[in-house]
């Protein structure tokens, strides 16, 4: 039934997972706007930063140490990944790398289910944000309102860095003409890995501090992955603007289509994605994608 009271807590649902599928977004938009490469493992790095944080939580017990440990895990992971295998593809057709990604998708995936199995893991929230909280008569669980607050912070964290650091405007620079600024002398690779390795830090932490809400299994990252390809293309491709901006518009859309009828969220999702790209074709926030 559809009531005022259930409608507010759908709105605040739809926050949480836009937020969240912002903060996952903008690791794979940062990527593809500095690299070129359409990276088909963020949904398995978004899964193993939460089965490392997961680790780190059952050898510490804090949540604390889970989400350090598991984000600086994800960090070497994507700077190791990034320098042995996707080095090699960066002047490759995108067909190469939509495969070599897959495919190291599928390893990680299996991987994971080999030593975890397929059973769901779970990790609890910090004492401190157990229980419920009641907003205007509404009743909201406490950690997902603390979750709104991490994200945003972690995104504030990614904006700075790109909009008010050295390292940011070299990234921003790279986006328009990569060639450029390889002639002035900077280290293109390096700054690549170092990109690279904060879009999988980006999908790590997020991974981690989703765990409490959603438990973890080998296959969580599979639909999470469709949704932040919509979210990147509604908000532009390269645009980390529009990857907050796509986030929070895709997570109310799933998240009011799931209170009428939950069959239909995707079809919705997908539809707006549609709409977007016939009125806005290079995304709501985006500009024309690299040639």
């Amino acid at each position: 039934m559809v009531n005022w009271p259930n409608f507010l807590s759908q709105l605040f649902n739809g926050l949480v997972l836009g937020a969240l599928l912002a903060l996952i977004s903008s690791g794979l938009t940062i990527i593809y706007g500095t690299l070129g490469v359409l990276n088909l493992a963020h949904g398995a790095m978004f899964m193993l930063g939460g089965y490392a944080g997961y680790v780190a939580f059952q050898a510490s017990g804090s949540f604390v140490v889970a989400v350090v440990a598991g984000t600086l895990f994800m960090l070497v992971f994507g700077v190791l990944m990034e320098r042995l295998i996707i080095r090699h593809f960066y002047d490759r057709p995108h067909e190469d790398q939509l495969l070599v990604t897959f495919g190291l998708s599928i390893c990680i995936v299996e991987i994971v289910r080999f030593f975890f199995s397929s059973m769901s893991k779970s990790v609890p929230p910090p004492p401190m944000f157990a229980g419920i909280t009641s907003l205007g008569g509404v009743f909201f669980p406490t950690y997902r309102l603390a979750l709104v607050a991490i994200v945003a912070v972690a995104l504030l964290a990614l904006y700075i860095a790109l909009y008010r650091t050295r390292l940011g405007m070299i990234v921003r620079a790279g986006i328009e003409d990569s060639v450029m600024v390889d002639s002035l002398g900077i280290n293109v690779y390096r700054v690549f890995m170092v990109v690279f390795g904060i879009g999988s830090m980006a999908a790590g932490f997020a991974g981690i501090v989703n765990a409490p809400v959603v438990s973890l299994t080998p296959d969580v990252g599979e639909a999470i992955l469709v949704q932040t390809f919509v979210v990147v293309v509604i908000g532009g491709v390269g645009s980390f603007p529009g990857a907050v901006l796509g986030g929070l518009i895709a997570g109310e859309i799933i998240s009011i289509t799931s209170m009428i009828n939950p069959g239909y969220a995707y079809v919705m999702l997908f539809a707006a994605m549609t709409l977007v790209l016939l009125v806005r074709p290079h995304g709501l926030l985006g500009t024309r994608g690299r040639e």
